[in-house]
């Protein structure tokens, strides 16, 4: 099967979600999200999600239509909850809003309680650098580490992403969970069969594991072993414990169908004017990404990247040659469209596609 054409795709998870109650631009919004996950090369959130977010609208424990509530409104602070819309929707809203409120007094924070999961975080913070602030995003979310030392699901990998303009480049992005690896990619693993390396994860008992399957039933371990925990603590105080959103186990993954999700986020937007020309500021990030990639290289290493660049480059790459989606993704989203009455895009084959 030849690669999909990210329109196409765009336009055929917008279908998706428009058959299931979104409105046509959040729908088209949320198709977006996922497809340029993809692009970027991170697979593990892209479209391979759409059915879960789906079964979440489906059970009603996701609303179709996004209305969140102010609760505070204080210069450059606010306070949003989510009522269980669209995280997506809510994420792009929230953003943009803080991006407004820097604009207005150097600096926007905008935390929301009460919200789904959202999707690649690099995505809202690249939305924030495009519009001249340096922006960070955490948000929390369901088990996925133990306490350090511990053998029991408790602390969410919560996720973290801070993206900047870099002048002539594209953004600086950083975007990483405090697990070894996102969830995502244990699920994407499972779906294609594979096993994943040992360092990922551990059974039930506590010990070690190859198999995706185990991994998925016992614990992800933390980045660098009690610092990642430490860190993915303390997104939780900003994400959740300030918000008044779920905390730890209160909060459900968008995997899990029959539960509200209660995550919670906090964005974070600086306007760069405010600290000094940002003309200057791009010199400097344009000097600081040459530093970087000319430092020596260890034997074996082509180039050296900054943060950001090869999701970059993958994304002008996939744009040129269509997205070589795995058979099982395709499977499941020709599955939900024949749920939901629609038709797949024209030449989708899941018997020819790559594993």
């Amino acid at each position: 099967m030849k690669p999909v054409s990210p329109d196409t795709l765009r336009d055929f998870v917008a279908s998706l979600y428009h058959a299931s109650g979104v409105p046509a631009e959040d729908a088209r919004l949320v198709a977006d999200t996922l497809v340029t996950a993809d692009l970027w090369g991170h697979s593990s959130h892209g479209v391979m999600r759409a059915p879960w977010y789906i079964d979440r609208l489906r059970s009603g424990v996701m609303r179709p239509v996004t209305q969140p509530r102010q609760i505070v409104d204080a210069g450059a602070i606010a306070v949003v909850d989510a009522e269980d819309g669209v995280g997506q929707v809510i994420a792009v809203q929230a953003m943009s809003d803080a991006v407004r409120r820097a604009k207005l007094h150097g600096v926007g924070v905008v935390s929301v309680r009460n919200s789904n999961h959202h999707g690649a975080l690099g995505y809202y913070t690249r939305m924030a650098a495009a519009e001249g602030c340096v922006a960070m995003l955490t948000t929390n979310g369901s088990p996925a580490m133990a306490p350090w030392g511990g053998r029991r699901k408790l602390v969410g990998n919560n996720p973290w992403s801070i993206a900047a303009p870099a002048g002539r480049h594209a953004p600086m992005m950083l975007d990483i969970a405090n697990t070894v690896v996102a969830r995502g990619k244990i699920f994407l693993a499972r779906q294609k069969g594979q096993p994943i390396p040992q360092h990922w994860a551990i059974d039930e008992a506590g010990l070690p594991t190859t198999d995706p399957v185990a991994a998925l039933g016992g614990v992800i371990q933390p980045m660098a072993e009690h610092k990642g925990y430490a860190i993915s603590v303390m997104m939780d105080v900003v994400s959740g414990v300030l918000s008044g959103s779920g905390i730890l186990d209160e909060v459900s993954g968008p995997y899990q169908a029959e539960k509200r999700s209660r995550c919670g986020h906090m964005f974070l937007a600086l306007n760069i004017a405010a600290f000094g020309p940002e003309a200057a500021f791009a010199e400097r990030m344009e000097r600081m990404i040459g530093q970087i990639k000319a430092v020596p290289r260890v034997p074996g290493c082509d180039e050296v990247f900054y943060p950001g660049e090869i999701e970059a480059r993958n994304e002008e790459r996939y744009h040129r040659e269509g997205l070589p989606l795995p058979r099982k993704t395709l499977a499941d989203l020709a599955k939900t469209a024949a749920e939901l009455n629609l038709p797949v895009p024209a030449g989708w084959d899941t018997e020819t596609a790559p594993e």
